[in-house]
């Protein structure tokens, strides 16, 4: 499945067009589709509004396992600001592209969230917690604990750092 969200409208080669003659009309018309599938395409609002407090963090660390169990990069998107950079407990820092890419595929297991413990500065907040990831066997397949810095901007709780550290004993 293509996610929309992730496919830039600018890239297209331009040299295509003056290959072969077109119509100014169906020039018009493939503009116009582009602009229209463009803006539906990025339209997906994301929520504003949030409260500044404890609970939307913990509520939006919900949304952000469950986006990963869902793979589901476009919720993702929500969460993450555009300058966000994830440390995996390897060392290895991402950008925001490519933790959305790899949420796309991540592997299917589920993340239960526990001892969240969140705290917000005005408009700044971090929450620490551990996620166990279950298979569908109900095998523990990694224990991760972890902390997410979020800043407050456009009605929104934005994510722009996070750090995962694997627990001793994960298989």
């Amino acid at each position: 499945m293509v996610n929309l969200h992730m496919v830039p409208c600018t890239d297209y080669d331009e040299t295509v067009f003056a290959r072969k003659p077109v119509g100014w009309n169906v020039r018009y018309a493939m503009w116009l589709w582009l602009l229209i599938f463009c803006g539906v395409a990025y339209a997906a609002p994301c929520p504003a509004g949030q409260t500044k407090d404890e609970d939307a963090l913990v509520q939006i660390e919900k949304t952000w396992a469950n986006s990963l169990e869902q793979r589901d990069a476009a919720a993702l998107g929500c969460i993450l600001a555009d300058e966000f950079q994830d440390t995996d407990p390897q060392g290895s820092v991402f950008d925001r592209n490519t933790t959305l890419v790899k949420a796309a595929n991540h592997r299917p297991v589920h993340h239960e969230l526990q001892e969240l413990r969140a705290h917000v500065y005005g408009d700044f907040g971090y929450i620490r917690g551990l996620a166990t990831a279950v298979d569908a066997s109900g095998k523990v397949v990694a224990k991760v604990r972890f902390t997410d810095i979020y800043v407050y901007r456009d009605q929104r709780w934005q994510a722009v750092a996070a750090h995962e550290s694997m627990l001793p004993g994960t298989p």
